[in-house]
């Protein structure tokens, strides 16, 4: 790998930029540690996925630029970048990566608000007297 390789993961209203680098396996989330952004432990087995998934944890340097969206979008987002950026270095990780259903775009957002209803299906209480 030459230079540094990059792609985009999105996820509800959550996309991230992940620019995958030779390095030690240090992940940096909006210059923090991947570790301090997402405190929640199954959040970070979600961004660790991918590397597991290829067992190249501590072969790559990763940074990500997270915007939009919640925590969990964020971090479903930056599953779906690593992903992608590992499937540039090699196409060898490809049915592994495949396999494990980490290459799907999951399509799952909030559904709109629809006039006469309180949320998009919730309606008002009824009455009948």
């Amino acid at each position: 790998m030459e230079k540094q390789k990059n792609a985009v993961g999105r996820r509800k209203e959550a996309v991230t930029r992940v620019f995958l680098s030779k390095g030690d396996g240090k992940i940096t989330i909006n210059g923090k540690d991947y570790k301090n952004y997402f405190s929640l432990v199954y959040l970070q087995n979600q961004v660790e996925a991918p590397l597991k998934t290829v067992e190249s944890s501590d072969k790559f340097d990763i940074v990500v630029n997270a915007q939009g969206g919640g925590i969990k979008g964020q971090a479903e987002a930056t599953k779906l970048g690593i992903a992608r950026a590992l499937l540039e270095v090699s196409a060898d990780y490809r049915p592994a990566l495949k396999a494990a259903g980490l290459l799907k775009r999951d399509p799952r957002a909030v559904e709109r608000k629809k006039p006469g209803r309180k949320k998009a299906r919730k309606s008002f209480q009824f009455s009948t007297r």
